[in-house]
């Protein structure tokens, strides 16, 4: 038999020393448990360590301090050959059904777009490969069902996604990320997908702490806002009022040398919705409304809003941000931006359109009637509650 080695690996690990404990409690007749509390290790890694480094030799299980430290040792070496590449057919029902032709009920095979692998994620609004694209978990999990009795038919998520994404473990094309759902060529860390919350948002400014009364759009005064983007950057912010619906779009021009020098590190961006140009247009719209108007204002967490503090002191505009990737959280402006694509297609240069133009295109949402306002105009919604306000009355919105 080859030496092995005395010395583990890490803690994390059982030396020589606990497997020669373990050798003579196991032949004392001491059961699992016992042995993993004289040990300070978890039952599981006993019972574990028995079942799987057992000398085999004489017939038996017959537990061997250096029999188990050679099996351990023999499984640490690396590198290791990947599964896939040493399993054609498990190799060949993965990439099936990863990569399989799409089939009409008749079985018929459709090709689909013609798309060239070019090493990168597809872009925006482009073609896709057609495959039968199974997930990574829906293959690992459907071995289990069409290979019952088939030990050597299981392989994990993880073990496919490595087999696409690192390099020495490639027993698939790299091409095949193409059928993943997401498309990616490069795999995001873990760790990226996590905390992704801007660092100048604070738990004490979340949309969990905005006043009760804007749930329920009872009070008028409670806005939300965005951008709505286009063509090389260009931006429309817009601020929509919760309980009449009332819209104001806010003019960001892109800044005098775009597109003529380079942008300069760390300065302002040259498309004309930096943070400074936002928290301007933000200030300028909404300091013409009156106070009672000007109750909160809910933003997405974008980095356009870095200077919200700024905004508050010279505004008196309380701002909340809201989670990560919630959208509906902000319902009426997401509604009123997909309104605005009627005259702000995607793909064209929003910068083209003047200050005089947005007021154009705002008066006409705001004298459109809606049904949620019982077939009243938003403007005349407005109208009615300053009125009611100015009288010492309460203003109702249907």
């Amino acid at each position: 038999m080859p030496t092995v080695s005395r010395a583990p690996l890490s803690a994390r690990y059982l030396s020589f020393t606990e497997r020669e404990e373990i050798a003579i409690l196991h032949a004392q007749g001491a059961s699992g448990r016992a042995i993993a509390r004289m040990l300070g290790r978890a039952p599981a890694t006993i019972s574990r360590e028995v079942r799987r480094n057992a000398a085999t030799r004489g017939g038996t299980l017959e537990y061997r301090a250096t029999t188990a430290q050679w099996h351990a040792d023999r499984r640490a070496r690396r590198p290791k050959v990947a599964k896939l590449a040493s399993n054609e057919q498990l190799q060949g029902y993965v990439q099936e059904r990863l990569s399989g032709a799409v089939v009409r009920p008749d079985g018929v095979a459709v090709v689909g777009p013609d798309v060239r692998w070019i090493g990168r994620r597809h872009g925006r609004r482009q073609h896709r490969r057609w495959a039968q694209a199974w997930s990574p978990e829906q293959i690992s999990n459907r071995l289990k069902v069409d290979f019952p009795d088939d030990p050597s038919m299981r392989i994990s998520h993880e073990a496919i996604y490595q087999a696409l994404y690192v390099q020495g473990r490639g027993a698939l094309r790299r091409e095949l990320t193409a059928c993943l759902r997401t498309g990616r060529a490069l795999r995001v860390p873990r760790a990226r997908s996590r905390g992704r919350g801007k660092h100048f948002v604070s738990p004490e400014i979340m949309i969990s702490e905005r006043p009760d009364e804007a749930d329920d759009r009872a009070v008028p005064g409670h806005w939300e806002g965005d951008l709505i983007l286009g063509l090389d950057s260009s931006a429309i912010g817009t601020l929509v009022e919760r309980t009449t619906r009332f819209t104001m779009l806010l003019h960001l021009p892109r800044m005098d040398g775009h597109g003529q020098q380079p942008r300069v590190k760390n300065g302002p961006p040259m498309a004309g919705h930096g943070a400074a140009a936002v928290r301007d247009a933000i200030a300028a719209s909404i300091t013409t409304l009156p106070e009672q108007l000007r109750r909160s204002l809910v933003w997405d967490q974008g980095a356009e809003m870095a200077q919200h503090a700024q905004l508050r002191i010279e505004t008196g505009l309380p701002i909340y941000f809201c989670d990560p990737h919630s959208p509906w959280q902000r319902g009426s402006n997401e509604n009123t931006n997909g309104l605005l694509r009627q005259y702000f297609p995607k793909g064209t240069d929003l910068s083209k359109h003047s200050a005089d133009d947005l007021a154009a295109v705002a008066l006409a949402l705001n004298t459109r009637p809606r049904k949620s306002l019982g077939w009243k105009t938003p403007a005349e919604a407005l109208d009615e509650h300053l009125l009611s306000a100015e009288q010492g009355g309460v203003a109702t919105i249907p």
